[in-house]
């Protein structure tokens, strides 16, 4: 490992443990108060929280045959923690200023460290409850789009759009199978889904018999897929696609397939591609170089970094994911600066750029600012004369 990679490492880890020392410090200070807690036991309690914090690394750490079901449920415990992290960090500072104030007011310590520290713990619980309603309770997002552009013998089209599956030991079959039932009250023509899949690893997406699941997507028109930056990040592409085409799902690896001879889908590999030992992927202007610019074009490209050369390149649709729209807010002000649309709907020229939050989670299965989400797009073709 190179010494500039150990310094950083190690300054991540300190930083990481600093703001776990100053959560578990809070956390102490408002049970030994509460609960008038004998000081011996402040060792256990500092155990306890310093394998709660890094449960998330002994899980991704033990991950073998005989640990596997311990480390899956250390991998989770993780996850929330992360989530309590981020809003601790935001609440507890607020908190102790507030509490200072009242001490400094004369109010009493049942008022200052119990009452100030009730209140912090209440709305951390409803944020991480309400994210998680958030996280496993998908909507239905739609959006209605009108493409100048004759497509063969189709006048409208409906898609169903999923991004972000993360498939994986957080999000499994149970999950998938909400995004099965969205799919069939869709009821689309076309089903796109642009890229994020595996959650990186795909060895719990194929012990889990998830493509039996997954496998049950089904549209008259077929499902297409690409590449996102997780499926280059678990180092299985060619496994990957190999099971997407087991059940019917075909990977575009810049690539288009024309559909029913009337549009085209364009599929992207992630821009994530080349740092991962692949080949850099194509520019958008060689993918449609060769294809018949009077027939509608729908782009698939994970993360929304191109809609500019999309735009300038003819597309007429491009759909994305990889923000999750920060996920947790206020990490959407982030992802926000970061692209020009994060998230919903913009028309930029010609194109009508897309980008969803997505379906699955990346870490915490908690979204506060975000929902998970389907996508409905109803398109109509009205050719101009």
């Amino acid at each position: 490992m190179k010494p500039r990679l150990i310094v950083i490492l190690f300054s991540i880890l300190l930083v990481y443990s600093g703001i776990t020392f100053f959560i578990g410090w809070n956390g102490w200070l408002f049970l030994s108060t509460l609960l008038d807690a004998r000081q011996e036991l402040a060792g256990i309690y500092w155990i306890c929280l310093s394998v709660i914090a890094f449960s998330y690394f002994i899980g991704r750490a033990a991950y073998r045959a005989p640990l596997r079901p311990l480390a899956e449920a250390l991998k989770l415990i993780g996850s929330y923690w992360f989530a309590v992290l981020q809003y601790a960090v935001l609440i507890l500072p607020a908190a102790d200023v507030t509490a200072l104030l009242l001490r400094a007011a004369g109010a009493s310590k049942s008022a200052y460290i119990i009452g100030v520290g009730g209140i912090a713990i209440l709305l951390m619980a409803v944020l991480i409850l309400r994210g998680s309603w958030n996280a496993w309770n998908p909507v239905i997002r739609k959006y209605a789009l009108q493409v100048p552009k004759q497509a063969g013998g189709f006048n409208k089209l409906t898609i169903a759009m999923a991004s972000d599956l993360h498939l994986g030991t957080i999000v499994g079959n149970r999950h998938l199978r909400r995004l099965i039932e969205k799919v069939e009250q869709i009821k689309p023509d076309l089903i796109l889904l642009p890229g994020d899949i595996l959650d990186d690893d795909i060895e719990p997406f194929i012990r889990k018999n998830m493509s039996d699941v997954l496998g049950k997507l089904k549209a008259p028109l077929g499902v297409y897929a690409v590449t996102g930056n997780h499926e280059y990040i678990g180092r299985k592409v060619p496994e990957f696609i190999a099971a997407m085409d087991a059940i019917g799902i075909r990977v575009l690896m810049d690539e288009a397939a024309l559909i029913d001879g009337s549009f085209y889908v364009v599929g992207r590999k992630d821009k994530a591609s080349a740092g991962f030992g692949g080949e850099e992927r194509l520019p958008i202007r060689e993918l449609v170089a060769a294809l018949d610019p009077s027939l509608p074009l729908i782009l698939l490209d994970h993360q929304p970094s191109d809609i500019a050369k999309a735009a300038e390149h003819g597309i007429d649709i491009s759909l994305s994911g990889h923000t999750h729209r920060g996920q947790m807010m206020p990490n959407h002000l982030i992802t926000r600066r970061l692209f020009e649309l994060d998230w919903g709907y913009l028309k930029k020229g010609g194109l009508h750029a897309i980008v969803s939050s997505g379906f699955g989670t990346w870490g915490p299965p908690v979204r506060i600012g975000s929902r998970s989400e389907v996508i409905q797009i109803d398109v109509e073709f009205v050719p101009s004369h």
